[in-house]
Parts: C-alpha cells; structure tokens; sequence
C-alpha cells in the first residue's frame, strides 16, 4: 500500500519481518515469553494481595509495576504475534484501534518512569528515615503517590497523543512492529514540527526527572550508609538499591535508544529490537529482580511452592 491516500480509515503496520522458515519459531517464541510474563506478574499481584503480611506500603508500590508490565504487554505482543502469522500485504489496522494502542503504550512507558520515580522515594524514606518511615508512609501517602504515578503519565500521553491526531494523514504505513506516537505523526500532510518538539520536550522531561529523582535518591542512601557505618543497614540498602538500578538502567537505555532511532530510518531493525526489548525485559525480569530478592516473598514463594509439592516440604 503506497503513502498516496488521504485521511485513510486503515494503516498498514509493517510488524516484524521474518522468514518463512523462521515463522512458527518466531510466534512459539513470543507465545513463551507472554505467558511468562502473564504468570510471573499476575501471581505476584495476586500473592500481594492475598496475603496480609505483605500490605505494606513497599509491597503495595510495587504492585504498579507487575500491573503496567501486564498492561503495557497485553497491549504489544498479542497483536505482534497475530501479525507474525500474517503476510506482510495483510497487517492491517485501523487509524482508532492504532491510535488506541499508541496512547496505551506510551501511558506504559511513562508509567514505568513515574512507578520507579515513587519506590525510589519509598526506599529513600525507609533508609533515611526508618524512624518515621510508618508516619509517612501512610495509606494515604501510598494512594496519592500512585494516583500521582499513573496521573501524570495520563495527562502528558493525553497531550502528546491530541497534538498528534489533529494532523491530517497522507501516509498509511506504520514502519514499526506496533503503533507509537512518532509512527504515526509520521504520516502527516504537514510539518510535525510541534509534535516533534512536545514529543522531544516530553520525553527529556520524564527521562530526565526519573533519573534526577534516581540520583538524588541514591545519592543521599549512599551518604547515609557512609555516615552510619551499619553492616546490616548497608546490606539491606545495597540489596534493595541495586535491583532498582538494574531495572531502571534497562528501561532507560533501550527506551533512549529507541527515541533516537526513530529520527534516522537506517537503524529501523534496530530500533524495533530496542522497543521490544523495553517491553520484554521489566516484563521478566520484575518479578525475579524484585519479588525474588525479598525474603518476605520467597518465604510464601515456597510455602506455596511446598504445599503443591508435598516432596520439597
């Protein structure tokens, strides 16, 4: 389909090319890893929830990240594998469902900025502030903190995604595995300078603040730890602080090499590659670099583990 229509109902998104042989592999692969993904979040979500001693305020933040890796993959990789099965020609979609799909993977990614802007702060306050740490973590700090998280990421994704629909379209190809905002402002008649300006501001705004909020964060954890001197509280700090970092790292890099890519269409299988592995990483690796390092969880990992299996009691 050539970009010679004007306003079109329908695009045609490019999805992920793949050899005939290579097919079947590639869709089984896909299938694995959301599978993967669905279980591992979903049981976390619903350990959380199930079990009391885990209603605390670390534990309750952290549900939003299993939660937006459901979410933000719900969104991706079912329609990516139902295209893998389809001849290229075919991959069609139409201009709401894309515009649809855009704004719900870009609420993902900047809920995953904001969610790990949030624990951070919980981490800060536990470290620094052990002392007051009940006082203010308070259920109520904990609602506003998430209603905060996904709040801002709603309005600025609101904004970006408006600037965007208001163009008129001449293109009808999505040269990307999904829809996302740079895909589709892409397809304008005119000039997306403003987009392309809001788009850039956005996201230098929220990479920007997550990382300042992680450095700030870490920097006075670091300090502290420095100070005190305290074996079992260094531990604790190094434990919790590094799996925040591992996470936060992958996130940031593979969603900054994407951003950049989008501006030189050479490296397309490139960035494709970096906007799947922004989704697939945080998906599986969330509950292992998280859940698994804490002691609390591992315990009703294997009490639950024990009770199936009656061989590992």
């Amino acid at each position: 389909m050539e970009n010679l229509t004007f306003n079109s109902p329908v695009l045609q998104l490019e999805g992920l090319v793949v050899s005939e042989q290579n097919l079947y592999p590639t869709f089984l692969f896909f299938l694995f890893i959301y599978v993967l993904i669905m279980v591992s979040n979903i049981g976390i979500i619903v350990l959380i929830s199930v079990e009391r001693n885990l209603h605390e305020p670390m534990y309750i933040l952290f549900c939003n990240l299993p939660f937006n890796d459901v979410f933000g993959n719900s969104i991706i990789i079912p329609r990516l594998m139902m295209d893998i099965l389809r001849p290229q020609s075919e991959r069609y979609i139409s201009y709401v469902d894309c515009v649809s799909q855009a704004f719900c993977y870009h609420m993902y990614l900047g809920a995953s900025h904001t969610v790990l802007m949030i624990m951070a702060f919980d981490r800060y306050v536990a470290i620094c502030n052990p002392l007051h740490y009940t006082t203010i973590m308070t259920p109520r700090m904990v609602a506003k903190l998430t209603a905060a998280a996904w709040g801002v990421a709603f309005v600025c994704v609101s904004v970006l995604l408006s600037l965007t629909i208001r163009l008129n379209h001449c293109g009808t190809l999505i040269v990307n595995p999904f829809c996302d905002n740079a895909s589709l402002f892409k397809l304008a008649c005119e000039s997306p300078y403003v987009n392309n300006v809001f788009g850039l501001t956005y996201t230098a705004v929220l990479l920007g603040s997550s990382m300042l909020c992680i450095v700030i964060t870490y920097a006075k954890i670091a300090a502290v730890c420095l100070t005190t001197k305290n074996k079992t509280l260094n531990s604790k700090a190094l434990k919790t602080c590094s799996t925040h970092l591992t996470v936060y790292l992958i996130m940031w890099i593979s969603g900054f090499i994407m951003i950049i890519l989008h501006r030189f269409p050479n490296y397309t299988d490139y960035r494709k590659a970096a906007a799947l592995l922004f989704h697939i990483g945080p998906g599986l690796l969330n509950p292992v670099i998280y859940a698994l390092q804490s002691e609390m969880v591992k315990k009703k990992n294997c009490t639950l583990l024990s009770s199936f299996h009656p061989v590992l009691k």
